[in-house]
């Protein structure tokens, strides 16, 4: 099979025949080869492993037919490497047991060591370029969504920790974000060197946060992660998460090349707010993967129809599949997404051509 770089000219905003496909959380609980796997390794201890890291990244490559491959990894792998002691906890999510709530909290990071502390990320990434013959996607938590956990100590829906910090102790909080720009800009920066095609900011919980809070205590960090690492010619995506469609307008000064839109944001609104600076991707609801198969490709076929409008655009979801997503609906969709998107752009091409 020659190398498909459809995803890779999609984010460039280029001309292409068919819509490039891939899901968030991709590799992952619905597949039951995975959760075989898991029933012998954690998540951590899958990541400790470069080949079976890379096993579990190719599997949905192979069996869905996506476009591109993104990395079989965790947001909360780095901040080991700055001094974290986390567990991931099933049914909970990361559990820190050394939480930031001081100045000296913060004062403690460390700066990462990519090479030493991360070389078995490094040698998946090393394993997939060499396997792959799609694009590989790395990704890192961006430092809102990273900081959320650290501060909180476990996942929240309130953020009231985060929020107290944020409003109560600007100067602590800055000094965190500094902290956590840092360490995503090394990190992703390895990844690249390592093999990478292109990567994703995860900052799946901003969407928390009113317009004016995301532009004074978030939105300068996600600017100098974008800024630093503008020499790298591979494609950039922010994700600013769910419920963060308020946010968009905010996001125009990135030196990104694809923002993602969750499923409230409908692609033409999107495209608008950001003022048509970028590539978009998304944005079907996960859970719609729960509806027999004529409904998925109703909304799918609604998405592709706004996608398609424009070049710079990737199919995807508006965040993460869940464990009861249907593996063989989830190779259905991505069919009929590459067919029917190709009948779309081929209707919609000049006569001439």
């Amino acid at each position: 099979m020659s190398y498909n770089d459809l995803f890779l000219r999609a984010c460039r905003g280029e001309q292409v025949d068919r819509l490039p496909v891939w899901y968030m959380r991709q590799a992952g609980r619905y597949d039951p080869d995975y959760r075989k796997i898991k029933e012998k390794y954690s998540l951590l201890e899958i990541c400790r492993q470069p080949e079976l890291a890379a096993e579990v990244t190719m599997m949905p490559v192979n069996k869905l037919g996506v476009d591109a491959a993104i990395l079989y990894s965790d947001i909360m792998n780095p901040v080991a490497s700055i001094g974290i002691d986390f567990d991931i906890v099933a049914n909970v999510g990361p559990v820190i047991h050394n939480p930031i709530r001081t100045a000296e909290d913060v004062a403690k990071l460390k700066p990462i060591d990519v090479e030493g502390d991360l070389s078995h990320v490094l040698e998946t990434i090393r394993i997939l370029d060499r396997e792959l013959k799609v694009p590989l996607i790395t990704f890192a938590g961006a430092p809102f969504t990273i900081a959320s956990y650290l501060i909180e100590g476990r996942p929240s829906k309130s953020y009231i920790r985060t929020k107290t910090m944020m409003y109560s102790e600007p100067d602590v909080w800055f000094k965190l974000m500094d902290k956590l720009g840092d360490m995503v800009i090394a990190y992703l920066r390895a990844h690249i060197a390592n093999g990478g095609k292109a990567f994703q900011l995860f900052d799946s919980w901003v969407g928390s946060l009113a317009p004016h809070d995301f532009r004074k205590y978030v939105l300068p960090t996600i600017e100098r992660i974008f800024s630093e690492l503008s020499d790298l010619p591979q494609p950039k995506i922010y994700f600013p998460g769910v419920a963060s469609g308020e946010l968009l307008p905010t996001l125009t000064n990135l030196k990104a090349d694809v923002i993602g839109l969750d499923w409230r944001v409908p692609i033409s609104e999107g495209r608008r707010r950001l003022e048509g600076k970028y590539a978009v991707q998304g944005n079907l609801d996960p859970y719609v993967l729960t509806a027999p198969m004529e409904v998925i490709k109703e909304h799918a076929k609604a998405i592709i129809d706004e996608g398609v409008k424009e070049p710079g655009f990737i199919f995807n979801l508006g965040h993460g599949l869940f464990p009861e997503a249907s593996l063989d609906k989830l190779r259905e969709l991505t069919e009929f997404v590459h067919e029917y998107s190709a009948e779309a752009i081929a209707a919609a091409a000049p006569l001439s051509k």
